[in-house]
Formats: structure tokens, C-alpha cells, sequence
């Protein structure tokens, strides 16, 4: 018997109309890194803002990926005790072309578009920019502004990059981003180096506050997964809503990736 073929013209409309068709084989799914997740939090998952939630004192986190996913945020951030953590959870879908981990890595580079990006201002009412100013700097000694390089051709094994945002709240803020490869993703690492003061007072010393993202191309789309944590005093927590302010900045941070990768080419 003549077993059936598919024409050879039919393969290549099928891979020039759906370009990701055959690409995303290989790729893990989001169901078997996340299982059990739940229907509502998965369909806030895969909209546009994603899943961002703060965690109080002495509560713990609940997006947790399976054990053998190899992604083990939770550990890290467990290791630093902070009093206040919060989560987020994002795939950011794939449109003509699937996203590559060089496209997160020049999406987590392009600092300045981090200025003016929105948040929803309770006490104000309105929705203003968390962040009025965003620049990279020369390194942690010299504050000197530099530009974002041109997107990477090639994806480094480690970067680390400088950081100076002027927070609404904070005032001048500075970070240290560190940036590593995994087996299937890329680990971005964000700190403060610096404290972060509100009006006369110190709301975290230095290294108080950790965020910590992971990326990785899904059979879906661009997983961007993350946990941040931090450290404040009973004075300040008892006069600033610290999870909030946490989940504000960390729903901020996944936001600008999941713009960086659409505006990717």
C-alpha cells in the first residue's frame, strides 16, 4: 500500500503563514511548569497586565512552578528573609515570530523606556508615572548617565547593568541588575545599592529590596515569571503600605519586558 504525502508546497505555506508552527516543538508548555494553577488565575496569566500579588507579613507565596522545573525563585528569595514579598506571573503571547531569550535580554535592556510607564494612584486618584526619570549608569561609583546600547546580536553569559530611576516616592533610587543564564531561560536579578529614603526617613537600607525575574520562550509565548521581597522597619511599614508598593514596582518591572519583547524585531 502507497502511504499519502503531503506536498511539498503545502509544508512550506503552512511554515511561511505560521511561523512559529515547528519552532515551538521543543519548547516546555506553560501547563507543565505551572500545573494546578487554576482557571482564573491562568486566563490573568495571559492578559495583558498579568498576575501581580502582594504577600504580607508572615504569608507565603502561592505561584509556585512545578519541582522539576529547574526555576527555584523561591529559594532565592526564601535565603534573603524578607519581611514583605510579592509575585507575578505573565506570558506575553507570540505574534509573527517567537520570542528568543537574546529578545528578553535586549528587552531587559532597554533601561530608559522605564521612565513614565503608569501606575493607579490611590490617595491621587489618577494613574501618574511610578518612574519620572530612568537611566543607566557608567557603574556603582560613578553615577555618570550613559545611553542603552543597541539591541545584542549575540546573548552574553552574564551581564550586570547600573541603575538610577527617580521613584515618585523614593525620590532617586538606585539598582544593580545581574543578569545569567539558566538551561532554558535568562535570571535577571535587580537590588537596591543604595537606600531608598521617603521624605527624612529611610525606608530600606541598602540591599533591602530584591527582585528577581525569570524568562523563558513557551510553547505559548515569553514567560515572565518573578518574586521580589524587602525589608522595612515597623515605623516605616506602619506608615506605607510596603506589599503594595512592592507589587506596584514589580508589576512596573514585567510591564516594560512584555513591551520590549512585543516592540522586538
Amino acid at each position: 500500500m502507497i502511504k499519502p504525502t503531503v506536498p511539498a508546497w503545502i509544508i512550506c505555506f503552512i511554515f511561511s503563514v505560521y511561523p512559529s508552527f515547528g519552532q515551538t516543538a521543543s519548547l516546555r508548555s506553560f501547563d507543565s511548569l505551572f500545573p494546578g494553577l487554576g482557571e482564573n488565575r491562568k486566563n490573568q496569566v495571559f492578559s495583558e497586565n498579568g498576575l501581580v500579588r502582594s504577600v504580607g507579613k508572615n504569608n507565603s507565596l502561592e505561584i509556585i512552578p512545578s519541582s522539576d522545573s529547574g526555576i527555584d525563585l523561591y529559594r532565592v528569595i526564601s535565603a534573603k528573609k524578607p519581611s514583605f514579598k510579592a509575585e507575578a506571573l505573565m506570558v506575553v503571547p507570540y505574534t509573527d515570530k517567537v520570542y528568543s531569550r537574546l529578545d528578553s535580554y535586549n528587552a531587559l535592556g532597554k533601561i530608559r523606556d522605564l521612565k513614565g510607564r503608569l501606575y493607579r494612584s490611590h490617595t491621587r486618584n489618577t494613574e501618574i508615572p511610578l518612574f519620572e526619570e530612568a537611566t543607566r549608569l557608567e557603574s556603582a561609583k560613578k553615577n555618570n548617565p550613559i545611553p542603552d546600547p543597541p539591541p545584542a546580536s549575540q546573548l552574553p553569559l552574564a551581564d550586570t547593568v547600573f541603575i538610577r530611576l527617580k521613584d515618585v516616592n523614593f525620590g532617586n533610587s538606585y539598582y544593580r541588575g545581574d543578569m545569567t543564564l539558566s538551561p532554558y531561560g535568562v535570571i535577571y536579578n535587580l537590588t537596591n545599592y543604595k537606600s531608598l529614603s521617603y521624605l527624612f526617613f529611610t525606608v530600606m537600607k541598602e540591599e533591602k529590596f530584591f527582585a528577581s525575574l525569570y524568562l523563558e520562550p513557551l510553547a505559548e509565548g515569553m514567560l515572565v515569571y518573578s518574586v521580589a521581597g524587602a525589608d522595612a522597619s515597623d515605623f516605616i511599614s506602619s506608615r506605607i503600605d510596603i506589599p503594595t508598593a512592592i507589587s506596584k514596582r514589580l508589576a512596573i518591572f514585567i510591564g516594560w519586558v512584555g513591551e520590549g519583547l512585543k516592540a522586538a524585531k
